[in-house]
């Protein structure tokens, strides 16, 4: 048919494998199929793949190139946001309530967007993760209630970011600093942002062709994974830490 346009997406069976990420349609959608187990996610995870579909729909996996990453010691904080991170007015926390972060993910609204792609088989997956220290939360607390937070997958020295959401201004963003700073410390070499947005871009993430982040994930994956639960360093405050910049 005259102007017909196809694609090419790989169908998933039982067996535990995906196609090579450079496969992907120009949107980055590789498969179609498969399940959410554990081992599944972290190959998807090492092979720089991960799911994103909605309620309804087949689990999808991407590997969207370029790739948005934020490499720990150049985290961009403004002024305004280092003012947020010095007043006393929020608690932070590392992996003491991971349900909640990821059900406040799933369930803030976000502007320009219509319903969620955390589905109820996507928090099960993922508090199995948790369940085996492989996924780790970041909360931010304002007397006492849950007001902001992210939540994520580690292995070897990345940091795979899924989602994050604010109750209040600048509370997730006062999350992934506190989160990015920490990682910095424990020999973090990269961020996983999948798909960079405004937010991510004024805090330092950049675009990388995603040839270039699957040497540097490949280099990563050497480093042995730190597993959970987290605990930020006794007496870590990410203000005055090595690494990063302020910017106007």
């Amino acid at each position: 048919m005259r102007g017909a346009c196809f694609v090419t997406v790989y169908r998933i069976d039982d067996v535990l494998a995906f196609p090579p990420p450079e496969k992907a349609e120009p949107n980055g959608l590789l498969a179609v199929g498969g399940d959410l187990s554990a081992r599944r996610l972290v190959l998807a995870y090492a092979m720089g793949i991960f799911p994103w579909y909605s309620e309804g729909s087949p689990i999808l996996w991407f590997s969207p190139d370029p790739r948005g990453v934020l490499v720990p010691e150049r985290i961009l904080v403004s002024r305004s946001l280092r003012k947020r991170l010095l007043a006393p007015h929020f608690e932070v926390s590392l992996d003491t309530d991971f349900g909640g972060v990821l059900r406040h993910c799933a369930e803030v609204p976000r502007p320009g967007q219509q319903g969620t792609w955390i589905t109820a088989d996507m928090i099960e997956a993922y508090d199995r993760l948790f369940e085996l220290g492989l996924a780790h939360s970041v909360e931010v607390r304002h007397q006492g209630r849950l007001v902001g937070g992210l939540y994520g997958v580690s292995l070897g020295s990345v940091f795979f970011g899924e989602s994050m959401f604010a109750l209040e201004t600048d509370a997730s963003k006062v999350a992934l600093v506190w989160l990015v700073r920490q990682l910095a410390l424990r020999g973090f070499k990269m961020i996983d942002c999948q798909v960079r947005n405004e937010h991510l871009r004024s805090m330092g993430a950049e675009e990388w062709p995603r040839e270039r982040f699957l040497a540097v994930l490949a280099n990563c994956l050497q480093t042995p994974t730190q597993a959970g639960p987290w605990r930020f360093d006794e007496g870590f405050h990410p203000v005055g830490e090595k690494g990063g910049e302020d910017c106007a």
